[in-house]
């Protein structure tokens, strides 16, 4: 009992600190920006990492109830009100259930591992089989309930992580339309960045990136088809990990590519992010391309973290993006130094992809979305209120909200191909995996006998604007998304109050070592820093 009496009264004192939030723009007349309040820092979970949390269950200095109630507590005065992130479309009613039985199994001696009693937030296109519906963050799809869970909900729930709710997303994982804002959907709005309110959290795990940041979960899985684990991370100053596309089961997430696809763990630092991939790993036998990853895989990814991670490391650095942001050079210029410096070599690449891989890859997407969907929409059975892809343009034609900021034009688009047994298809696919592989990241990494290569992940988050829609300066995203390759990005500096994050990509299966250069980059150079949840001064 003395446990929940001090939760309670852990709970008083942050409501307390918390509910008193103004914005004071008078003492800051000469300021580009302020700080929201103060409150936003008192948090007892505040950056803490699953291993320091687990020692705390251990020692009995909290309970997993205690814990749940805690994050539930700051993400209703941080998402909801206050700052109002607006990252989390819906919490889990059953979050208290379970982490009282999580706790009866620990008071009888009973762990299921590391994630037992973690809270975690999942991308709300991910399938769950409990009160929370399934939605894409489509209007279409608002009161959708999937018949079963998906593989990688099932994976956490043996894991013993608590499911605390599902995050906002770009609608459709962006690829609706054309000048779309990222973490906007018709369901829940739009996401903020945590950094400087105004600014936008890229996508398409918005919401995820967010909330993962602004301490509201301890991690969240995302997902990716090209960029949409990465650049959220970035944005939002954590830790993303875009796996091998074949390491995490897809079953029961609702698609854009069959090729392109995959789930990924978001955490705020490279250790809890690696013991997180280990959880979600795993043949799953309704997802044939898992069937790749026998011998490939691990359970415990935390085995390759290694402080001197980049001593004797060959390392590319792909230059694509330099001159495109002086700010964002000079912060890679400064991580390549440090590599350097810490016994890596490191060989400069100024092309990895053979040109028209982008192309290919865009008809791949747009043939495997029809038919993806259409599958997905099947598996829902017979209630579901959309039954295939026409339906769904329909149902947003008619849609004020949905088609309030812009168009769906990669959906028609996508209806608009013929089956995966056509010609034009085979052909895309086949230039995609050749260009993105054969004469891309595998050809350069032999060529140069590289353990890895690094880019700039991106720039700073732009404004978000509903008119323009968004504004990306640079990424590093498609060369991995495009072979379905591992790609890693962590925070490397800021450029004024805004995260940058670099990338680490290699080839397939390359996770130990990625995690590993990751690991030693950040332990040396500690970039992560707490969002303050700034406003602009706009006088």
């Amino acid at each position: 009992m003395k446990n929940y009496f001090k939760s309670s009264v852990l709970r008083t004192i942050l409501f307390a600190q918390i509910s008193v939030m103004v914005v004071v723009f008078s003492s800051c007349e000469n300021t580009k920006r302020q700080k929201l309040s103060e409150g936003t820092d008192y948090f007892p979970l505040l950056e803490m990492d699953i291993e320091t949390l687990q020692n705390a269950y251990a020692e009995g200095t909290y309970t997993v109830a205690d814990v749940v109630q805690l994050y539930l507590d700051r993400i209703e005065l941080i998402d909801k009100s206050g700052p109002a992130l607006n990252s989390i479309l819906m919490l889990n009613p059953d979050a208290m259930e379970i982490a009282i039985e999580l706790d009866r199994e620990l008071a009888e001696g009973k762990s299921r591992g590391p994630l037992h009693g973690i809270p975690v937030l999942l991308k709300d296109n991910i399938d769950t089989h409990d009160q929370m519906p399934t939605t894409a963050g489509s209007r279409a799809l608002a009161n959708s309930s999937p018949l079963k869970d998906s593989f990688v909900a099932q994976k956490l729930r043996e894991a013993g992580a608590v499911i605390l709710g599902k995050a906002n997303l770009s609608e459709w994982a962006n690829f609706r339309g054309e000048l779309s804002s990222s973490g906007w959907s018709g369901v829940g709005g739009q996401t903020r960045n945590p950094y400087v309110l105004d600014r936008n959290p890229c996508g398409s795990s918005s919401g995820s990136g967010a909330a993962v940041s602004a301490n509201l979960t301890m991690f969240a899985i995302g997902t990716e088809t090209n960029g949409s684990i990465v650049c959220p991370s970035h944005a939002n100053g954590i830790v993303g990990v875009k796996p091998t596309v074949g390491l995490v089961s897809r079953s029961g997430i609702i698609p854009i590519s069959y090729n392109l696809d995959i789930a990924g763990p978001m955490a705020r630092n490279v250790k809890d992010a690696a013991i997180a991939l280990g959880a979600l790993a795993g043949i799953d036998m309704d997802d044939e391309l898992t069937l790749l990853s026998e011998g490939n895989y691990y359970t415990d990814y935390t085995q390759f973290l290694n402080e001197d991670g980049l001593q004797g490391k060959r390392i590319g650095f792909f230059t694509a993006a330099q001159g495109r942001n002086f700010k964002v050079d000079t912060l890679m210029l400064q991580a390549v130094e440090f590599m350097k410096s810490q016994g890596a070599e490191i060989i400069e690449i100024s092309q990895i992809s053979a040109p028209g891989t982008g192309n290919h890859a865009f008809q791949v997407m747009l043939f495997e979305y029809k038919d993806g969907l259409n599958k997905y929409f099947a598996s829902l059975g017979p209630n579901v209120p959309i039954k295939n892809l026409e339906e769904l343009i329909e149902f947003n034609k008619n849609d004020e909200i949905s088609m309030e900021y812009y168009n769906q034009a990669y959906l028609e688009m996508a209806q608009e191909k013929s089956g995966l047994d056509s010609q034009e298809y085979k052909d895309a696919l086949a230039a995609m995996h050749k260009g993105a592989r054969e004469e891309g990241i595998d050809k350069v990494m032999s060529e140069h006998n590289l353990d890895a290569i690094i880019a700039p992940t991106g720039s700073p988050a732009w404004k978000t604007d509903w008119v323009n829609g968004d504004s990306f300066q640079l990424g590093s995203s498609s060369p991995a998304a495009h072979a379905g390759y591992p790609n890693i990005t962590l925070p490397m500096g800021f450029v004024d109050d805004l995260p940058v994050g670099i990338s680490i990509f290699g080839r397939a299966w390359s996770e130990p070592v990625l995690l590993e250069i990751a690991y030693a980059f950040e332990k040396g150079t500690k970039h992560r820093r707490t969002p303050e949840f700034l406003v602009t001064d706009m006088e």
